[in-house]
């Protein structure tokens, strides 16, 4: 039997659909569905009705062999989704089965979708596979980041078992507009390359989309300068590309949050305003 379906006895199935809805000058969770341990706990405004804030839990606290984990979000016209979480996911080492996770986002035309999830963290010896998709349609928009730590570098693990594969693909009307696929173990090149990740542990993506990024609002992002690892600004057709690599979740953190307060008043027309579960 392959290793990817021998599933332990104890797995966890769960899956969580999200549906943002604007109402007069609201957006709110409109749907809530949840199958297993993935769950929102209360819809937030902190920034007022315009925005809503969306908190998501995942009780275990960490993804083990065998388990599969769904998340769907969809903001329908006018809505304007933050969605986040309470603190970094962690991927457990594996016997042999495959950890899954799927995230979809759709947004509908005029909405506003932010993803932005706290780090991954993957253990050495864990075996993940994870895939974000997002769909915009019309002029909805997007900024979303994904943060990912090779292993429990902060108390001197190494991830040097193990494997993670991610595919990460953005469609705008129905065109893929950005796609990257890595598979990262101990024997890839592209952990060590110059090209790659150099042998740091920590990596990490921004994407902007949806929004006119102008001359000017690009030089002020390429002026960001990340501390602790090395920094980058691309920009694509209606798409922003944002790069890190280097040795400290905390460095990327800061980097993304001073790339964010610039891009977020001109994609969102929104002052960024850090959700307090970051500060807690």
């Amino acid at each position: 039997m392959p290793l990817d379906c021998a599933l332990p006895e104890a797995t966890w199935r769960a899956r969580l659909a999200l549906g943002f809805e604007r109402r007069g000058e609201r957006s709110v969770l409109a749907t809530r569905e949840h199958d297993g341990p993935l769950v929102v706990q209360k819809a937030l405004h902190p920034e007022g009705p315009q925005v809503c804030h969306a908190i998501v839990v995942h009780p275990p606290a960490g993804i083990a062999a065998g388990d599969q984990l769904v998340i769907e979000v969809a903001a329908h016209e006018g809505a304007h989704a933050l969605i986040t979480t309470p603190g970094a996911a962690k991927w457990y080492r594996s016997p042999g089965a495959w950890a899954r996770q799927r995230v979809s986002i759709v947004a509908r035309a005029q909405s506003r979708v932010e993803w932005l999830p706290q780090e991954t963290i993957v253990f050495d010896g864990a075996r993940a596979d994870i895939q974000w998709d997002a769909r915009l349609e019309g002029d909805a928009r997007l900024i979303a980041w994904d943060i990912v730590r090779l292993g429990r570098t902060a108390c001197g693990e190494r991830f040097a078992r193990g494997e993670l594969r991610s595919t990460a693909r953005l469609w705008q009307d129905g065109r893929l507009a950005w796609i990257e696929r890595a598979r990262i173990g101990c024997e890839a090149l592209v952990g060590r390359a110059g090209a790659g990740l150099r042998g740091e542990p920590v990596y990490a993506t921004l994407l902007c989309a949806g929004a006119g990024i102008g001359d000017e609002l690009l030089a002020q992002c390429r002026a960001v300068k990340a501390a602790g690892g090395e920094g980058a600004v691309t920009r694509l057709p209606r798409v922003l590309v944002a790069r890190f690599v280097g040795s400290s979740t905390e460095a990327v953190r800061d980097y993304f949050l001073r790339l964010w307060s610039l891009l977020r008043p001109a994609a969102m027309e929104r002052d960024a305003a850090a959700p307090r579960i970051w500060s807690t």
